[in-house]
C-alpha cells in the first residue's frame, strides 16, 4: 500500500513536471525600441567665486581716530578663571589673533588693561590685575610682538564692565582689555 502511494505521487510530480515544460512563453508582439541616446555631455562652466572683499589696507585702518579704531574691536579682550592670572586655551588663541593683527600694524601701540570681579579687597584685586595684564603681555612678547609697544595698567575691580552681582557678570570683568594707544 505503501509502494503504491509513492508511485501515485511520483506520477503526479512527474505529470507536473512535463506540463510545465511543456508551455511556451508567449513571444513578445512588438519588439523592444531602442532607448534613445544620452544627449551630448554639456560642459558646464564653473561659477566663478564672489569676489572676496578686499582687505583694508594699512593705510584705511590706521586712517581712524584712536576712538574708532577701539570701537572697532580689532583687539579682543582675554578672560581669566577667579583668581587665577593663567592663560587659558581661549585666551591664548585669542592672543594669536591680536598678535597677527599687531605684526600686521607694526607701528601699533596699546596697554593691556588688568581687571578683576567685584569680589577680593582693593589690593589684592590691583594686583591681581597686574598679573593678569602682564600674562597676556608676556605671551603677545612670546609670539614676536616688541614688548616696547606694550604698556600694561591695573584697574582691579574699580572699571568693572558689568556691574551685576552674579557669575555672569563677575566672569565678564575677569579680562584683559586691550586698548589701542597709538598708531
Amino acid at each position: 500500500m505503501m509502494k503504491r502511494k509513492w508511485t501515485t505521487a511520483l506520477m503526479l510530480f512527474g505529470a507536473g513536471l512535463l506540463l510545465a515544460a511543456g508551455c511556451k512563453k508567449k513571444a513578445p508582439t512588438t519588439t523592444p525600441q531602442e532607448a534613445p541616446p544620452p544627449p551630448p555631455a554639456q560642459v558646464e562652466k564653473p561659477v566663478p567665486p564672489p569676489e572676496a572683499p578686499e582687505a583694508p589696507t594699512t593705510e584705511d585702518v590706521l586712517s581712524q581716530d584712536l576712538n574708532s579704531l577701539n570701537a572697532k574691536g580689532y583687539l579682543k579682550d582675554v578672560f581669566y578663571d577667579f583668581d587665577k592670572a593663567d592663560l587659558r586655551e581661549d585666551a591664548r588663541t585669542g592672543l594669536a589673533a591680536d598678535a597677527q593683527w599687531l605684526k600686521t600694524y607694526p607701528s601699533v601701540q596699546v596697554v593691556i588693561e588688568g581687571h578683576c570681579d567685584e569680589r577680593g579687597t582693593e589690593e589684592y584685586n590691583l594686583a591681581l590685575g597686574q598679573r593678569r595684564a602682564s600674562a597676556a603681555k608676556e605671551y603677545l612678547a612670546s609670539l614676536g610682538i616688541d614688548g616696547s609697544r606694550i604698556r600694561t595698567v591695573s584697574y582691579g575691580k574699580d572699571r568693572p564692565f558689568c556691574t551685576e552681582h552674579n557669575e555672569d557678570c563677575w566672569q565678564q570683568n575677569r579680562r584683559g582689555h586691550f586698548v589701542i594707544t597709538a598708531k
